[in-house]
């Protein structure tokens, strides 16, 4: 495709790595004659790593296609992750580096990962944007410090480490939003 018909979110090849298009910015020449260019900001996929390019209008993209299969996570397979397509029952191994930081968020029976598959490989995890867990270890509650919005930290079954409100305790099941890495609720309440 030519670089002037690429737009947010495509996922085009470059030199042998496959990007996903973050951002584009058009310039037009001031002089006649001159070419309108087109700066995308592009981010790898797997690895999420930045990189700009600079391409004229009719530049060659080649576009590559990035199904999203939904899945449940199935279980650890010594340090890779297995997902289970939920149409297909397909079997995705994902390693720890197309993970990422994203490794605190995946439990069993949570509904909203998303695979991301190019040519039947898979190259990336979307999650859901939050997830249930159980704290595991935190400090007990301080009496009568209820009316103050303290926090403390507390370490969840996935080994992740949030701050949450003076108020919750061990055992306790807890919202955490993925995005921001933060306490968004108790187990019972969702606030988002």
């Amino acid at each position: 495709m030519k670089a002037s018909d690429v737009k947010k979110g495509n996922v085009v090849e470059h030199e042998g790595t496959v990007y996903q298009v973050r951002d584009i910015e058009r310039s037009s020449p001031t002089a006649r004659g001159g070419n309108v260019t087109f700066r995308f900001t592009l981010y790898s996929i797997p690895g999420g790593r930045k990189f700009d390019l600079s391409l004229r209008a009719d530049d060659d993209l080649k576009e590559m296609e990035l199904v999203r299969r939904a899945a449940n996570f199935s279980y650890m397979d010594g340090d890779t992750y297995v997902f289970m397509d939920n149409e297909d029952y397909t079997q995705y191994t994902l390693d720890p580096e197309l993970i990422g930081d994203n490794a605190g968020y995946i439990v069993e029976g949570v509904e909203g990962y998303y695979v991301q598959v190019i040519d039947d490989a898979p190259v990336g995890l979307q999650v859901p944007t939050s997830v249930l867990l159980t704290v595991v270890d935190t400090a007990p509650e301080l009496k009568g410090a209820s009316a103050t919005k303290r926090t403390k930290p507390a370490k969840l079954n996935t080994g992740i480490e949030i701050q949450v409100p003076e108020y919750i305790t061990t055992d306790e099941k807890v919202w955490v939003n993925t995005l921001t890495g933060e306490f968004a609720g108790r187990g019972n309440e969702k606030t988002f």
